[in-house]
């Protein structure tokens, strides 16, 4: 895959601690990742620090955890990989924007709230999805922004919403990587690299409910074949540290 030759120090150590349960490692263990996209130590090690001074690791006697708003992104990776779903009985959920005056990092806060919450952009300011994920609370920065709606559009939005063929021709080239890699003919670093991009596309999922998905939806299948897959490449993985 193209993107294993672009791996960067800090991609190579977030995709590492993102996948871990729980997302700590020594500092050893990220060298040797590094090491398998050719990465020195020293960049390797640079970027550890770089990481901790921006507030995205924690480094505590010589393991670096993930901070606390990474491992909610983690959280969210793992939800993608096992959603919770309820019935759909028609309803959408819609937030519409009525604060009048937001500055440009509020904004993009709450942009990145809203995909999060995997709600789409109809148009400027009018965000909605299908109300069959189980959800907690609103978070406040929707919430202080927002009009909440539960509505039925007359007609399905769906398609201005999402690009379900895309999404769908993506995960198939996906599970076909993740066949190769299966097969030990990529070695470690193409199995990592094809890790990290099916959570990437999991978290893309609009987890849609059944009756606005095409026929042959690959998201279920998908997620089978990365459960799969993701066992045998952690006992590859862990092989790979004791040796």
């Amino acid at each position: 895959m193209e993107e294993r030759n672009t791996l960067s120090a800090r991609s190579a150590v977030l995709s590492a601690l993102l996948g871990s349960h729980p997302p700590r490692l020594p500092a050893r263990h990220l060298v040797r990742i590094g090491a398998l996209f050719g990465i020195a130590e020293g960049t390797v090690r640079v970027a550890l620090s770089r990481m901790v001074a921006a507030g995205d690791l924690v480094q505590e006697d010589g393991f670096y955890t993930l901070s606390q708003r990474l491992v909610e992104r983690q959280a969210r990776q793992d939800e993608s990989r096992d959603p919770h779903t309820r019935p759909w009985d028609g309803t959408w959920e819609v937030a519409v924007v009525t604060a009048e005056r937001r500055a440009p990092a509020d904004r993009a806060a709450f942009r990145h709230t809203m995909t999060a919450l995997r709600l789409a952009e109809l148009r400027e300011g009018t965000w909605l999805r299908p109300a069959n994920l189980v959800r907690g609370p609103w978070p406040e920065i929707v919430t202080a922004q927002c009009t909440l709606i539960d509505g039925r559009p007359h007609d399905d939005p769906t398609p201005l919403l999402w690009d379900l063929d895309g999404w769908a021709a993506e995960a198939r080239q996906l599970e076909r990587a993740l066949d190769h890699a299966l097969d030990h003919r990529g070695g470690l670093a193409e199995g990592f690299v094809v890790s990290a991009a099916v959570l990437r596309h999991l978290l893309a999922d609009p987890l849609l409910p059944d009756e606005l998905l095409p026929p042959g939806w690959p998201g279920a299948e998908l997620r089978v074949r990365y459960d799969a897959f993701d066992r045998r490449y952690r006992e590859l993985l862990t092989r790979h540290f004791s040796d």
